[in-house]
C-alpha cells in the first residue's frame, strides 16, 4: 500500500524539529551547573585561611624577584626599571614626574633609573612639543623590542600556568584580587611599611 501525502509529510517534518531542536541545543551548551550550597562558618573561614596561605606565597614570590634586581649586572635590567619601560610603552612618552607617580617611586630615584635607561638604548629624552619647558622621556626602538620580548615570554608563562582554568574561575580569581587591591589602598601607613602578609590561621577576619 502506497502512504498518502500527507503521511510522508510528517515524518519530514517530526525530523525537521528533531533537527531544530538538536541544533538549538548545541547553540545552548552545556547545562549550567547547580549553584553551590551556601557554605558553613567553619568551612568559609578554611578557604579563607587558605587564600591567605596562597597570597603570602604570591607575595613572597614577588619580594624575591624585585630582591634579584640587587645582583644585576651593570647592563642588565632591573623588575622596576622595566614597570618604567612598561609605563612608557602603554601611555607614550611622560615627564618623570608623573613616571614617578605611577610607579610610586621618588622623583629622584625615577630620574636616576631613566638616566641608565638612556645609557643602555632604552629610553630618550626630548622636550615636549607642547610644552618646550618640560622634559619627556619616551621608549626608543629598541626599548621597544625589549619590553615586546619580555612581555611575549611571561605571557606564555601566564598563560601556561592558568591553562585548564573555566573562565568562571578567572572571572573569581579576578574580583578576589580587586577586593585584595582594595583592602590593602586602603591600609594604614604602618602597615603599608611592613606588609609581611594576610592574616592566616584562625585569624582570616576582614582588615
Amino acid at each position: 500500500m502506497t502512504p498518502s501525502p500527507a503521511t510522508d509529510k510528517r515524518p519530514a517534518k517530526a525530523a525537521k524539529t528533531t533537527k531544530a531542536a538538536a541544533g538549538s541545543a548545541r547553540s545552548a551548551g552545556p547545562p549550567a551547573a547547580p549553584p553551590e550550597p551556601p557554605a558553613t562558618e567553619s568551612e568559609w573561614t578554611a578557604e579563607l585561611d587558605e587564600l591567605g596561605r596562597a597570597f603570602r606565597r604570591v607575595f613572597r614570590s614577588l619580594n624575591r624577584l624585585r630582591g634579584r634586581d640587587t645582583h644585576l649586572g651593570g647592563s642588565e635590567l632591573s623588575h622596576a626599571q622595566f614597570e618604567l619601560l612598561i609605563e612608557l610603552y602603554e601611555r607614550g612618552e611622560l615627564p618623570a614626574g608623573e613616571l614617578a607617580a605611577a610607579a610610586r617611586l621618588t622623583p629622584a630615584t625615577v630620574t636616576q633609573m631613566l638616566e641608565h635607561l638612556a645609557d643602555c638604548g632604552h629610553v630618550e629624552r626630548a622636550r615636549s612639543e607642547t610644552d618646550r619647558r618640560v622634559v619627556v622621556s619616551r621608549l626608543t626602538r629598541q626599548g621597544k623590542r625589549k619590553i615586546e620580548a619580555k612581555r611575549a615570554a611571561w605571557q606564555e608563562r601566564w598563560e601556561r600556568a592558568l591553562a585548564g582554568l573555566q573562565p568562571s574561575e578567572l572571572r573569581a580569581a579576578a574580583r578576589v584580587l580587586e577586593r585584595l587591591s582594595a583592602v590593602f589602598e586602603g591600609a594604614p601607613a604602618a602597615a603599608e611599611a611592613c606588609p609581611e602578609s594576610p592574616p592566616v590561621g584562625g585569624t582570616s577576619k576582614p582588615i
